[in-house]
């Protein structure tokens, strides 16, 4: 779904994120199943992957996420008034993470709620928090993506196992004072969804079959890689010329593209076929690997980290995953830049 955005009087002005000690390597892997680091790096381009301690979980990386955030930009919480947390890999099917945030951090007088938009999920909840603030129902709001996608990997299955990370990051969506208003915060947007795709990537629940077909698994995570990556690459091409002609913006209007940091293949295809180039591409994947809904907030850190994301950039983020959905924005950075070290 592709709309007339509304004036944004939404703006993200902080960022922290997290990722577990642990280390997972493409030698790591070479132990566990048949592959090899070139054989993992020329498929997919990552490296290694952060991974969980065995007692620790989504809510501990998500609560350490926002820790570095508050920290880092010495800003108060006391007043975030909405959480919203988008995982795939909550600790508990409830309470959700956002509740487990809420206690963690005494926040007295705010809502909670878990998405699970699977990779899209950050996106989906950056869009949710501008609408709810530019309708004028809240004024401050915590966005969390936190995933321990290495709890519900086979690491029997070579396709799958050697995709798949830890991570955790947290923004906050703030209403901006008319004084300051000195471009929206969020400038275009698009969603989508096609259902009947979702028998390409999945995880069991309560339900082994779908559509009538038996499903596989066990409760770990089962992918069709190929037809996902035809289908992301074809998907997020189109929707990146949709954002951009809402926008009323070129492609050199662009400062940073942020897609889903699922695979470093897949997003070299998307910005061939999108002609954006891949010099002014974030992305998390070589290091962290596929970290699900954390893979943008992680992008986005390390654009901060080595200096090139700065204020008032304009940037194109887009998620896409299992559903199979997907959501893209075009936003202005509005995040403080912080002193040179």
């Amino acid at each position: 779904m592709t709309v007339q955005t509304p004036p944004s009087k939404a703006r993200i002005t902080a960022i922290g994120t997290y990722v577990p000690d642990k280390i997972l390597t493409n030698a790591d892997l070479e132990q566990l199943v048949d592959t090899s680091d070139e054989w993992i790096v020329q498929r997919t381009g990552i490296k290694e992957r952060h991974i969980t301690a065995e007692h620790e979980f989504t809510s501990h990386l998500s609560i350490k996420a926002v820790e570095r955030l508050r920290e880092t930009y010495k800003t108060s919480l006391d007043d975030v008034d909405f959480i919203i947390t988008s995982t795939t890999t909550p600790d508990y099917s409830f309470p959700t993470v956002s509740c487990r945030i809420q206690e963690h951090f005494g926040m007295e007088q705010t809502g909670a709620i878990d998405l699970n938009a699977t990779c899209a999920g950050f996106a989906y909840a950056l869009h949710l928090a501008n609408g709810m603030i530019s309708a004028g129902l809240h004024r401050k709001i915590l966005v969390v993506a936190g995933e321990t996608m290495s709890k519900i990997t086979d690491y029997t299955d070579r396709s799958t196992c050697i995709l798949f990370g830890d991570g955790a990051g947290a923004v906050l969506v703030e209403a901006t004072p008319e004084a300051e208003a000195e471009w929206p915060g969020f400038e275009s947007f698009i969603l989508g969804t096609n259902g009947s795709g979702g028998i390409h990537v999945y995880r069991t629940g309560l339900s082994d079959q779908m559509n009538g077909e038996p499903l596989e698994g066990k409760g770990k995570i089962v992918q069709n890689g190929r037809e996902v990556f035809k289908w992301a690459v074809r998907t997020v091409t189109a929707g990146i010329e949709q954002l951009l002609e809402q926008a009323g913006l070129a492609r050199e209007d662009i400062d940073w593209f942020v897609p889903h940091s699922a695979n470093l293949r897949m997003i070299e295809s998307i910005c061939e076929k999108a002609d954006l180039p891949l010099a002014k591409t974030l992305q998390s994947v070589q290091d962290m690997g596929n970290t699900s809904s954390a893979s943008i907030p992680l992008a986005l850190q390390a654009g901060i980290d080595e200096g090139r994301l700065k204020y008032g950039d304009r940037v194109l983020v887009y998620g896409f995953g299992s559903g199979l959905t997907h959501a893209g924005l075009i936003l202005r950075w509005a995040v403080p830049d912080l002193p040179q070290s």
